[in-house]
């Protein structure tokens, strides 16, 4: 669950899901600025059963699904064809972030604005499903690529959920933790 580091001012103890999730949604939000999130496309599309408004929506907002790395095209009144997924995703429950991407969609949106809201909404939740999770051995190189990683990633001091990725504790806190000095 954590990575425990020594620096010159003491113990850091680092939340690996919670660091990763945040290097991961920065990454995503650079990609997505720059039009390069990668996809997937699947062998055999996924069918999705959709209202009449979601399936509407899947046309109306086709691009902004691109962009996320998510290729869903009208299959009928109330149905789509999820044809492409984040590659990031290749291996998560991908179906289930289509639908809650599409509902949301299929609710109205205000304009451009709701759409970027929701987007980084799902870039969030794509870097949170992606991260390592609790319970995974990382090996000494995945670590110190993480923490390396954490470096040059903006705000990485906190996850996605605005919980903090990592906590130091100075050598004074330390002795005192370990009743040095009494």
């Amino acid at each position: 669950i954590y990575i425990l580091a020594q620096n010159k001012e003491g113990l850091v103890l680092v939340d690996m899901h919670a660091a990763h999730e945040r290097v991961l949604y920065e990454r995503l939000k650079q990609e997505y600025s720059a039009g390069q999130i990668q996809s997937k496309h699947l062998l055999v599309p996924e069918t999705l059963s959709l209202s009449e408004q979601e399936a509407a929506a899947v046309e109306t907002h086709a691009e902004a699904l691109a962009a996320v790395g998510l290729e869903i095209t009208r299959a009928g009144p109330t149905s789509g064809h999820l044809r492409a997924v984040p590659t990031l995703l290749a291996n998560e429950d991908y179906v289930a972030l289509a639908y809650d991407m599409v509902g949301e969609l299929g609710e109205g949106l205000r304009g451009p604005q709701g759409v970027r809201d929701r987007i980084d909404d799902v870039l969030a939740d794509m870097g949170c499903k992606a991260a390592v999770k609790a319970g995974r051995r990382l090996t000494l190189t995945e670590m110190n690529a993480l923490l390396r990683d954490m470096e040059h990633t903006d705000r990485a001091g906190h996850c996605n959920h605005g919980r903090p990725s990592w906590v130091q504790v100075d050598m004074a806190g330390l002795d005192r933790l370990f009743m040095r000095g009494k």
